[in-house]
């Protein structure tokens, strides 16, 4: 391990592993600083692992309801954000890269008539708008994904390096780009990742 991470990277890594000790005593490691607000809205599963800068935020908008669940074996890397209004799940032995976004509220509707979202009113007074998030088991978000109100990516799933997720992503395919998209399948009968 002194070659990993040599002698200053082992003090560090004794000093998260302490304080994951002693904070975090179901967690397998959380690296600090991390920021949590609404920790008592928030359930987190067995074994997490996180990176540096870190940040959960749950602002349940129907009050004591927990509105982010992060399964067992979960890890976030570097810098992911995730914050939660309504529900935010992340299902077990997903992967999550650095500087990764999930959100499943936004700041008005943009609707025709919605008069609470105009330019006038300031976006911090607009209506919260949510849309349930639901990300399945053995998923991969790769570095700087974006994931909006609304999505459902099914198990096994990955998403590409920068994708921007609009829509749902079945289970067990690859998808990519902004807005992203399939771009590849899992095939049973072939064992192989077949283009689509």
């Amino acid at each position: 391990m002194l070659n990993i991470y040599g002698k200053l990277g082992l003090l560090t890594l004794a000093l998260h592993w302490l304080y994951t000790r002693i904070c975090f005593p179901n967690a397998r490691l959380v690296r600090f600083p991390i920021h949590i607000r609404g920790r008592n809205a928030m359930r987190l599963g067995a074994r997490l692992t996180t990176g540096r800068h870190v940040r959960l935020d749950a602002f349940p908008i129907k009050p004591n309801h927990t509105v982010l669940i992060i399964g067992n074996d979960v890890q976030l890397n570097d810098s992911v954000h995730i914050g939660a209004a309504e529900s935010v799940e992340i299902g077990d032995y997903t992967l999550i890269a650095s500087r990764v976004f999930i959100t499943d509220h936004s700041h008005g509707v943009y609707d025709r008539h919605d008069i609470g979202s105009r330019p006038e009113v300031t976006p911090s007074q607009r209506p919260i708008v949510a849309k349930p998030v639901h990300i399945g088991r053995n998923v991969w978000l790769g570095e700087q994904v974006c994931i909006l109100p609304g999505v459902t990516i099914g198990d096994g799933a990955v998403i590409g390096a920068g994708s921007v997720v609009t829509r749902d992503i079945p289970a067990r395919c690859v998808a990519a780009g902004n807005p992203a998209r399939v771009i590849r399948q899992w095939d049973d009968a072939s064992h192989e990742w077949k283009r689509v």
